[in-house]
């Protein structure tokens, strides 16, 4: 990668599903150190364009390319995607019975360490740590012995993806409304730990309906979509702006 490329660039990307086409022509260049936040009514395209960078195989790719690093994804799949360092977490977190915190954090972690050439960590290794990260997201040390998402508050879900980003030091993460069905403690809880996670090395994409998340973590851009394209970019002060005015101005 050259030092100057940018982490991640989108050119023309046009999507469809089920041949509705969904996104049309995005173009979104983002570099390291810079948090993203994309706004933009319901079924503009923005939890599709998540899916596509994290490659969803249910989406097809009709024209266009990503970059990433320099380099094209749209050929890897999903899990090569992530141990290159790109995180999406989910706007809705699903459930996993059977399967506890501890050993699915510790699988995920390991097959990083696996693909970078790096030692595999043992159980014992593993909690010190994971347990610095608990602390990051104000979890419990008890959330690791109970199944994934499993009976989890929507604001223990959320900080669990959080808790997976930082374990596995994504240098581009992807959060679709991470703020959605959050009081304000657990947000304010989630922003902590994303605030803290963040440096000049990595990069977020932030997909959200309210400004109220931009309130505890500062964007470099905010993006507004609409009809499957990137319709206007501004600073901070554009989502306030959404916030007064919604949508229909920029029409």
């Amino acid at each position: 990668m050259n030092l100057n490329s940018p982490l991640l660039e989108i050119k023309d990307l046009q999507v469809s599903i089920n041949e509705n086409e969904i996104l049309k022509k995005l173009n979104l260049t983002i570099n390291k150190g810079e948090i993203h936040a994309i706004m933009g009514p319901n079924g503009s395209g923005k939890s599709t364009f998540s899916k596509v960078l994290a490659g969803h195989p249910a989406y097809s790719v009709l024209n266009g390319e990503i970059l990433f690093k320099g380099s094209s994804i749209l050929p890897l799949d999903p899990e090569e995607r992530s141990h290159l360092g790109i995180f999406l977490a989910f706007q809705y977190p699903i459930e996993i019975p059977g399967v506890s915190n501890e050993d699915f954090l510790r699988l995920a972690y390991n097959a990083k360490q696996k693909f970078s050439n790096k030692l595999e960590v043992d159980p014992i290794e593993f909690l010190g740590i994971i347990n610095k990260t608990l602390e990051l997201v104000n979890m419990s040390p008890l959330f690791l012995s109970r199944n994934v998402n499993e009976g989890f508050s929507g604001g223990e879900k959320k900080r669990n993806e959080i808790l997976q980003m930082i374990l596995l030091d994504s240098e581009l993460s992807i959060l679709d409304e991470t703020d959605s069905g959050l009081d304000i403690d657990a947000l304010k809880i989630i922003s902590t730990g994303i605030n803290k996670f963040m440096t000049p090395d990595k990069a977020i994409v932030l997909i959200t309906h309210y400004q109220r998340l931009l309130d505890y973590i500062n964007p470099t851009y905010v993006h507004v979509m609409q009809n499957g394209k990137i319709v206007k970019t501004g600073s901070s002060d554009l989502a306030k702006e959404l916030e007064n005015k919604g949508y229909e101005w920029l029409t």
